[in-house]
């Protein structure tokens, strides 16, 4: 795996945990309104599945995070299905976000467009 798919995908991992950890306990926020589209009145109602897509997000990052680090123990296959296996995930979770919801285009961008970069490196590379 190279050292670019290895940045990448810890890029990805990160900020997939980074997401998480707002959806999870920040989605009350109100500056965050234009990322997850959370009216105050709603909060209540959709705790539930924040709370778990946040740690969705968490779990999918860290699992990134390791496949680089089993990459680098010397288990290089692992490590990379481990990788591919995250990128396709969001990659899918990415086009779902911009085909349920169009408003968050601009995240289901962001949620698709390094893990497409990184399976692309990984199957041309």
């Amino acid at each position: 795996m190279s050292a670019v798919i290895q940045v990448l995908a810890v890029i990805t991992g990160l900020t997939l945990v980074s997401v998480g950890l707002l959806e999870a306990f920040a989605y009350k926020n109100q500056r965050l309104y234009p990322i997850f589209l959370i009216r105050p009145e709603d909060t209540g109602a959709v705790r539930l599945w924040t709370v778990n897509v946040g740690f969705y997000n968490i779990v999918w990052g860290l699992f990134g995070i390791a496949g680089v680090v089993i990459a680098n123990s010397g288990d290089v296959a692992t490590g990379r299905t481990i990788v591919t296996m995250m990128c396709i995930a969001h990659a899918i979770l990415g086009i779902v976000l911009v085909i349920s919801e169009p408003r968050l285009w601009l995240s289901g961008i962001g949620q698709s467009f390094l893990p497409l970069v990184i399976l692309w490196l990984i199957f041309t590379g």
